[in-house]
Formats: structure tokens, sequence, C-alpha cells
């Protein structure tokens, strides 16, 4: 056995697990024997053997002290040097090494605190590091993926358990977890050959080993060292990862200058007060969301690392599988509804009064749902992580913008299919930056206003209608009717004379450019991002809806499908083509009598519905339809959101409400204006999902086409 053998298995030991900690010691002792380890090392691999038996009689009695402290020592012992050849240089930087190893530590003999913490601190590095390097020669590319998918599990804990630490430092549990997130990856990363991981986890580790001595408090500068680490350890697994693709292991910008801060935070001027860490511009992980997407087939079918504790008490365990498998499984669930759909409804079963085979094919069908709910619930992902990066990305911007706010996030463990996480991940940036920089004042102007100085942003998500509800909420200035008014007329998006509903102005703010910003800051004021957030909620086939109240604050709500597979639509008739309208965009339905239907110069065809002047647009000339109704009191009016505004779709009939498996069109057919994909329908027909805002879009640009030529002096039907 050798250092790396009893390294290896001590990663594999659980503090509760006994057998494990008898097994480490078999091997630590073996490995002691091996006649290629020169003294000092020896030393201190018999002196982690020590540390085992003292804890298995009872001198020891904390676990996880013991595995630390038999890390730290494994680690001494791999970089000792040989004293029957000085010329030798460990690979990686090397503690000194005293004449003799530690004495083992018993209850109560066990140095104080701040004595010990010197021993745990890394070394300040000798040069900054490269730009790249590559994996080791022997690197083993299916460990290397696990190490991936569970160091950013355990990442993605630490940080989260950072964010609560700031609020309430004394929480000892949330220290020991970010303490147990670094020290894991410290010591998998070492086995594994990552030398960087496993230098600045380990730097992180001894940093947090001070705040859990309760030497230094998290808070300050710290909390942003520890948190810059665990940026840079994302950045470091991230360029593991591009290697295993064939590109460069790039290290990331700043980690030298990472790793002189955690050698000597104190010389650098951080302090429990200070918060002046350099970091690069604030961005949302780049890794993926998902991270069973970086999963080797090898890796895939491996047990998860970490069991998700239920409610109930129970341990519910998981097995990783990978993300290709998957979504086949799904494309074959929604094949198998759209089979039964043409069974259950073929006209021989229907007109031959086959009873026992319909009530045969009806339980089939129940089964088919069930299945494909299921199906469906395992591609949804829970959106915990991507609220987390947007509560870093809310504390960090207020810190560079000089604000004090508290940043809430209630997730509700609200789940949404992992196809539109990265979207959405976009937009919510967008949004958290809006809220930050031009919703919560300074804590001067708040104070002056009669408010608390410190501002409130809440991200909220949770289900409505089977809708999922996304909000984000702040205390601070709210929109400015007059002055959003004043900005459009003066780039010309609406005419001096032309009346509005507030509404129609708040969502003015969504136009591509539009900003009332006075001054441009490296956060927002461009006027790009609420255009980014309007068209992302529009490719995920959602609305944006916007509340405010000046001086008190805002509320922008985007309602969304669960998933993007499955779309709950209204099927709709025009002449003898059948089509689907999602449901999410459809506000009512509702036949005008004569006397609401109008002709507005310049505007075309409108109805007038509650107060509100809508624009009526004619499907069947805008896709050429024939035979439909002309006579919008013989048919319906469908009242849609395009975005902006809203307005009514013509229709023949409304041919009912249900679920459809949505597919796209594929490249044979391509991009269709207006059309959003499709569906095959019960009777093995294809049903074109509509899309509202782009129908909206194309009717404004030909109004000829649709209103009858209305505003050519035509008569219309």
């Amino acid at each position: 056995m050798t250092i790396d053998d009893a390294m290896a298995i001590m990663m594999q030991v659980d503090p509760a697990d006994a057998a494990g900690f008898e097994r480490l010691q078999a091997v630590l002792e073996s490995a002691a024997q091996n006649p290629a380890l020169n003294a000092a090392a020896r030393a201190y691999v018999l002196e982690a053997h020590t540390q085992i038996g003292l804890f298995q009689c009872g001198e020891i009695s904390d676990a996880e002290d013991v595995l630390i402290e038999v890390s730290r020592l494994l680690e001494i012992a791999a970089e000792a040097p040989d004293p029957a050849n000085p010329q030798a240089v460990s690979a990686a930087p090397a503690e000194p090494v005293p004449a003799a190893p530690p004495a083992a530590i018993r209850p109560e003999s066990r140095p104080a605190a701040p004595a010990a913490a010197p021993a745990a601190r890394p070394h300040a590095p000798a040069a900054p590091a490269p730009e790249s390097e590559q994996l080791p020669a022997d690197a083993d590319r299916d460990l290397l993926a696990e190490f991936i998918t569970e160091s950013r599990e355990f990442l993605e804990g630490a940080e989260s358990a950072m964010l609560a630490l700031e609020n309430t430092p004394a929480d000892t549990e949330a220290v020991n977890r970010v303490f147990r997130a670094f020290h894991t990856i410290k010591g998998t990363s070492g086995f594994l050959g990552l030398r960087r991981t496993s230098e600045i986890a380990h730097a992180a580790e001894s940093l947090l080993s001070r705040i859990r001595n309760n030497e230094i408090r998290f808070a300050g500068g710290y909390a942003d060292l520890a948190l810059r680490s665990v940026d840079i350890i994302k950045g470091l697994i991230q360029g593991v990862e591009q290697a295993l693709s064939g590109g460069p292991m790039a290290v990331p910008e700043g980690y030298g200058e990472l790793k002189t801060l955690l050698s000597d935070p104190e010389a650098a001027g951080i302090s429990e007060a200070s918060a002046a860490v350099p970091a690069p511009a604030v961005v949302p992980d780049a890794g993926p969301t998902h991270p069973e997407a970086a999963a080797t087939p090898a890796a895939a079918a491996a047990p998860a690392a970490a069991a998700a504790s239920k409610g109930d008490g129970k341990v519910e365990s998981s097995v990783r599988v990978s993300t290709s498998r998957l979504d086949r499984l799904i494309d074959m669930v929604g094949e198998l509804v759209i089979a039964q759909s043409l069974v259950a409804q073929d006209r021989t079963l229907v007109q031959d009064n086959c009873l026992d085979l319909l009530r045969k094919v009806t339980h089939a069908g129940k089964i088919v749902r069930e299945l494909q709910d299921l199906s469906m619930s395992m591609r949804m992902i829970p959106l915990r992580a991507t609220f987390q990066k947007m509560q870093r990305l809310g504390r960090d911007l207020a810190h560079r913008s000089g604000k004090s706010i508290n940043m809430v996030v209630e997730d509700g463990d609200t789940e949404i299919d992992r196809h539109m996480v990265d979207i959405m991940n976009d937009f919510l940036v967008h949004m958290i930056r809006n809220a930050v920089d031009h919703g919560i004042e300074p804590p001067d102007v708040r104070e002056a206003a009669g408010k608390d100085r410190t501002g409130t942003v809440r991200l909220l998500a949770f289900h409505s209608g089977g809708s999922v509800v996304v909000e984000i909420r702040d205390d601070g200035r709210g929109l400015d009717r007059e002055k959003i008014l004043k900005k459009a007329i003066a780039t010309g998006l609406i005419e001096p004379d032309k009346s509005l509903p507030d509404g129609e102005i708040y969502n003015l703010i969504f136009a591509p450019g539009f900003s009332t910003a006075d001054t441009i800051t490296d956060i927002s004021g461009r006027g790009v991002g609420m255009d980014v957030v309007r068209r992302g909620a529009e490719t995920l086939h959602g609305r944006i809806d916007v509340a405010t109240l000046k001086g008190q604050g805002s509320t922008f709500s985007v309602r969304l499908p669960l998933t993007l597979a499955i779309t709950d639509g209204m099927l709709v008739r025009v002449g003898k083509d059948r089509y689907i309208i999602p449901t999410i965009n459809i506000h009512l339905c509702f036949r005008p009598n004569p006397g609401q239907l109008s002709t507005v110069a310049g505007r075309g065809e409108m109805v007038l519905l509650r107060g509100d002047l809508m624009p009526v647009f004619r499907l069947h000339r805008l896709f050429g339809i024939p035979d439909a109704l002309e006579d919008p009191t013989a048919g319906l009016l469908v009242v849609v959101g395009d975005g902006e505004r809203r307005c009514t779709i013509l229709v023949d009939e409304l041919l009912g409400q249900q679920q459809f498996v949505a597919k796209s069109l594929g490249d044979g057919v391509g991009k269709v204006p207006g059309v959003s994909g499709g569906a095959i329908l019960g009777d093995g027909c294809v049903g074109l999902i509509l899309d509202p805002s782009e129908v909206a879009a194309m009717a404004r640009q030909h109004p000829g086409e649709v209103d009858g030529g209305r505003n050519e002096g035509k008569t219309a039907a």
C-alpha cells in the first residue's frame, strides 16, 4: 500500500462508519511498512495510524476532527523530502517538515484554537499560476467526470450556507457544512492530481477552520474571500470539464492573487469590517446548470454521492442517468401518448359500439397519462440552484453599488423543465440587476424618505393555475409613470397626443434600447436588459406583468408553462383548419355584438370590451384560409396578450381545451412565422401551435391582409 492508496480509502470513510475506520487503520499500517517510504514520511503515516487508534479507544471523540487530522498528516507525508536524496523536490509545494511528528492529539492535551491555526495555514505561492495546464497523464476520465458532478453539488451547498452565514454568523452547522465541502473537494482533487484545485480548497479550508475555531467571524472581507474561493474552484472545475472535452484546462483569472490573499488575509488589509476583495465582474456561474449533463456513460450509472432527505425523515436514494437517455425516454412516451390517442378516437372503435374493448382502451389511456406525467416529472429540476445564483448576484451587486440590500429567496420547492432553466437564468440576471440598480435607493435617500436604510428584494416562485409564476419584488422607488411617458415621446415610441393606460405605459420599459436611467453604470442603464427579459419570457411561451406604486416599489411577475414538451392549449377551428393557442396566452373568449365593433383610422378594425379598445386580427386572411367566417358576430374573438398589449384573434369555433405533445416542424419545413410548433391530434392530423406574439407582429406589419383593406378605404365583409 502507498500513501495515495491510504488517502483514497480515507475519502471513502464516513464519520459514522466504524468499519471504515478499521479498514483505514489497516491500510495505514500497510502503507507504513512500504519499503519505498522514507523515514520522515513513515513517521507521519504512523502518527495518522495512532490518531485512528486514539479515536477507536475513545480518547478522541470527534470523528470528523480525526479525519481532518489524518488528511493533514498524509498530505505532509506525501510531500516529505527523502533525507537520502536531498535534491528530490515534490511536485506540489511542501510545508516545512518538523524534526519529529506532532504529538498525539488527546482531549486533555489538544492545543487551543489560536495555536493550532498556523499549522493549517497554507503557504504563499512562489509565482502566479499560468493561464492553462494539462490533466495528469494517468487521469481516470470517469472519476474526473464524477468529481465534476459531485464538486458542483458540494459548492452549491457551500455557497448557500455562506449566504445564510452572513445573516447568522453563529450558525456552527452552516460553518461545518462549508468546511466539509472544501475538505472533500481538497482530498478528492489531490487524489486525482488536480493540484491547483486542491491548493485553493486547502487554503479556503484553513480560513474556514479559523472561523470554526472562533478566531474570526464570517463577515466583511472574510465572507468575500470565502465566496471568491467558491468562484475560483468553480472556474477550475470548469477547466477540468473543458480538458475532458479536448480543450485547454484553463486557470481562472485571479487564481494566484486569491491564493496570496488566503495565505495571509490580514496582511492584505482584510478584516471583518472590510469588504475589498478584488474580483471580476459579477456573473452567474458559467458551468452547466444540470450536473448530470457532464456525466459520461460510465459515470451515468453510478449512484449519487448524496442522498436526498425527505420531510418524513426517510432517505431517498437516487441514480444519475444520462440526459440523452432521459430525453429519448420522454420522446418515446410522447409517441406512446399520440398512438394511444389515435386508437381511442378510431372510428371503428366508436361506431361499432365495442363497449368491452372501449373500456380496455380507456384503462390503457389512464395508464399512459400517468406514465406521461411521471416521465415529465423526471425532466423537471428545482429552481433552488438558479435562485441561489440570483441571491449571490444580488448580494454582490449590492456591495458594488454601495447599497444595503436584504436579498430574500423563496422557491417553495418549485420545479420547471430543465430545458427552460438556462433561458430563465438569462432574464433573471437582468431583472435582479434592474431591481438592485434602479429599484432600491441608496441608504441616505431611503432614510430621507422615511424608509429603512436596508432595502429588500424578494425573488419568489410558486405554482398557479398549472403554470409557474416567478416574481421579483422590491420596496424601492417604483416606476415613474411621467418619466417613462416623457422618454417614450422623446424617443418616438408613442405620439405626444396618444393616451395610454398605465399598464401599457409601464410595458414600454421592455422596448429595445429604452431606459430612463440618468447615468449609465457598469451594472445597468443601457436599455438592453428589460428587452432581454421580454424576449426570454416570450421564448418560453410565457408573459410578464408589471405592478408598481411610485415610492413604494415594483413587482415583476413572469408566468411560464411547466414545460415546453407538453402544451396546454385551446384547439380552435378556422375554416376547415385547426390550430392550437396556448392557454397561458389566452385571457378570455367572447362573441362580440355589432355595437362593439368599429374601424379606427390608422388602427384598423377594433373591438371595445370593458372600456378597452383592442385590434381584431383575422387569422384566415393572414394565413390564406378559405371558407372561414367573415362576420365576427358569428364567430368568436380570443383575447391574447402579445407582450406589450392585448389583441383579439377571430376564430370560427372553440373545439376544447386539452394537452398536446409539442413537436418542432423539423428542418424540412423550417421556421414558419406565427407558428411555434405542431402537435398530432386525435385523428392523426397535425395541428399547428400558434405563437400569439408573432401573429400580432405579422398582423401589424401587413394590416391590409388582416382587416380586409379597411385602412385603404375598402369595405370589409
